[in-house]
């Protein structure tokens, strides 16, 4: 759990950021996982999940550009689809947690994602839920995000949700990523980072795109590790599942690309947690504050 901070306080704490910034995002040409982190300043790599989402409703656009004013570089982002095929971006299979989709359509209980059409969802708020000033944000399309993410010069860990309700979810995934311009050199070698609960599906997108960065969420036992580096890059896993040894065995493997492993541990949302991790070795921390993560243990 997380607790929002006093409006003042985050004001504060934004003024600040604009400042030391310059009011723009600038961004060194590392790659994915660096573990001196996207500018180069020390620490775990962190992660806005969901965008900036202790402070902004998650996986809108509002979140996303919070997590860029704040100077984060990656943010994080959860796919879907609608009935007719509409890739969006929202984390539960229902509308009903982050959306006003019960007061719009009473009789469509249990107002599941894939029940939905695009336009329908369009017409959603996606932000009164969480405050009165978030008032009438969307639920994303994908192609939408990504040309937000692409606006604000950010980089992205997608998460492919739920791909067993979505057969073939995989490829159409990585043909609007193509449509959208992630799909070169550029932004897979630095940009962009995909990964999924489901192993078979981290799978069917390396086959796919072998040149892309991949993980896969979860914590196998060591002893299962080589078959996931088979096909992975990253084991990402809850932080609670997790040991310095754990974390040692994953980077002692060689992953897809030839490259030791990495891991990048969530959802981690205070600083004691924040800084047993990095004690742990981890290289990047997923967060929904990362202004507090990043003041406990550096990284961008």
């Amino acid at each position: 759990m997380y607790v929002r901070p006093a409006a003042a306080a985050a004001a504060a704490f934004l003024g600040f950021t604009l400042t030391l910034l310059g009011g723009t995002a600038s961004y060194a040409a590392t790659g994915p996982g660096s573990a001196a982190g996207p500018l180069g300043l020390g620490g775990p790599v962190v992660y806005a999940h969901r965008g900036a989402s202790a402070y902004a409703p998650e996986n809108t656009l509002e979140a996303i550009d919070l997590a860029m004013r704040l100077g984060f570089v990656w943010v994080e982002n959860d796919v879907q689809r609608t009935k007719d095929g509409e890739l969006v971006v929202i984390h539960d299979d229902t509308l009903a947690r982050t959306t006003d989709v019960e007061q719009r359509f009473p009789d469509r209980k249990p107002w599941r994602v894939k029940d939905f059409t695009a336009a329908e969802i369009a017409r959603l708020d996606a932000g009164s839920w969480f405050g009165e000033e978030y008032a009438g944000a969307s639920v994303p399309t994908l192609r939408q995000y990504l040309d937000r993410v692409q606006r604000n010069r950010q980089r992205l860990l997608l998460e492919i949700k739920k791909p067993e309700l979505y057969p073939g979810i995989e490829e159409q995934t990585l043909k609007v990523l193509g449509e959208a311009g992630w799909l070169d050199p550029r932004h897979v070698s630095q940009r962009l980072v995909v990964q999924s609960f489901s192993a078979d599906s981290v799978r069917i997108v390396h086959g796919l795109r072998p040149d892309l960065v991949t993980a896969f969420l979860g914590t196998p036992p060591v002893a299962d590790l080589p078959r996931y580096a088979e096909f992975t890059d990253r084991i990402n896993p809850w932080h609670t599942t997790i040991s310095a040894d754990w974390v040692a065995a994953v980077h002692g493997l060689l992953g897809a690309h030839g490259r030791a492993m990495e891991v990048d541990t969530w959802i981690v949302d205070d600083a004691a947690t924040a800084r047993k991790v990095q004690e742990m070795g981890v290289d990047g921390i997923i967060t929904n504050a990362p202004d507090v993560v990043r003041e406990a243990v550096g990284g961008f």
